[in-house]
């Protein structure tokens, strides 16, 4: 071959290219400007490529580390989207089919359906660790799913969300990367990839998700007695909650939101539940009005996860758009925390009181002020979605 041209959003095996000219870009690139990479690589451009076992070739790939971290983040958004697909649509028709009961929620009684919630609840269960276990082992290859599955893993239990598993995820590929290079002796090769580089890798991300952990619940902790100080039905504490459900979307700030508000139900006053209703939608909802109203910003599997989360976000369901927080952090967590605040206000001047603890238009029947309940979804998933489509526009 004269050349090759890689186009890739995800990692994948380049040793084959060993020898070879080889110019890597986007994949977006590829499709824009196909004509310009041809010529280039008939020109002869392209660096040649040394495979990465040889030190040697570390250096030449160097370069390609920042494009590296983004491909591997990919590998483990790419191989966590069907389980959010499917374990969000799932739950979502379950609750759909079954309705919402004023003070206890989504009352799922029928045994279909029940057994169709938990299916559901069992692919969101293995979101993170997923998630976690191939970036950890886009990094590292095979000896890093491990130390990233049981990373992921604990992640889910200490209640770290997604933004824990992607910090299991790089410290599980890392470690484990790290581990491959040592120098050992000539016996011990055959049982470091099965053996020596997944125990020593697992223990270590244990013990970092471990002190993750204890921090994590005292915040918690710290967190629900601030919101306890604050007056209710204000507009300062509906815009707090508002950006904390938004935040991590299922993490611990979102439940300390979460929890609150269900507990004030308890109490009798639900009109804090109510600004947290409208914010739990707007994530997965806006991020689906994103996708339809500027699809070139987007992957074509983050274009089909955009009408997915749209149908979880009329359903109450805040996971469907952690695909793009985690694809996007930097873009999509400002963008749909500034939408569920600006929603969350909106329905506490609107005097909105959920009476049910879940959110999104599910709730309707057992909503007060329904009008502005329905204004404050549509203007905050708007804000959401306009502002994140802008900032991935400056961004191109």
């Amino acid at each position: 071959a004269t050349g090759v041209i890689v186009a890739a959003d995800k990692t994948i095996d380049m040793d084959r290219f060993a020898g070879k000219k080889v110019i890597q870009v986007p994949v977006k690139q590829a499709i824009r400007v196909p004509k310009e990479l041809i010529e280039k690589t008939l020109r002869g451009e392209g660096d040649i490529y040394v495979a990465t076992s040889s030190n040697k070739g570390a250096t030449e790939n160097k370069k390609n580390e920042k494009t590296g971290i983004y491909k591997h983040l990919m590998n483990g958004v790419s191989h966590m989207l069907p389980l959010v697909v499917c374990g969000g649509v799932l739950i979502a028709l379950s609750i759909a089919l079954s309705g919402i009961k004023a003070g206890s929620g989504a009352d799922v009684t029928n045994p279909f359906f029940k057994s169709m919630l938990d299916l559901g609840v069992t692919a969101f269960g293995l979101m993170i660790p997923i998630l976690a276990g191939y970036i950890a082992m886009s990094i590292a290859d095979r000896p890093g799913l491990a130390p990233g599955l049981v990373g992921g893993a604990l992640a889910n239990s200490v209640g770290a969300g997604f933004l824990g598993g992607m910090v299991a995820g790089f410290a599980a590929g890392y470690i484990a990367k790290w581990v491959k290079s040592w120098n050992v002796p000539e016996g011990l090769k055959p049982i470091m990839p099965i053996f020596v580089i997944p125990l020593v890798s697992t223990s270590l991300v244990g013990v970092i998700m471990y002190f993750i952990g204890t921090p994590i619940t005292g915040f918690m902790n710290a967190l629900t007695g601030v919101l306890k100080g604050m007056e209710e039905g204000s507009i300062f504490l509906a815009l707090i909650l508002g950006c904390m459900i938004s935040f991590d979307m299922g993490g611990p700030i979102n439940k300390v939101a979460f929890l609150f508000g269900s507990a004030m139900i308890t109490q009798g006053v639900p009109s804090v539940m109510g600004p947290i209703a409208v914010a739990i939608c707007i994530p997965p909802i806006s991020m689906g009005i994103a996708t339809m109203m500027a699809p070139k910003n987007y992957e074509v599997g983050e274009r089909e996860a955009g009408k997915a989360a749209f149908a979880m976000g009329l359903i109450g369901i805040t996971e469907g758009a952690i695909p793009f927080a985690a694809a996007d952090p930097f873009r999509v967590i400002p963008s749909i925390m500034v939408g569920s605040g600006v929603g969350a206000v909106i329905a506490a001047i609107g005097k909105v009181a959920d009476h049910a603890p879940h959110g999104g238009p599910i709730v309707l029947p057992v909503v007060d002020n329904k009008l502005m309940f329905i204004i404050a979804i549509v203007v905050g998933s708007l804000v959401s979605a306009i502002m994140v489509n802008i900032l991935k526009k400056i961004k191109k």
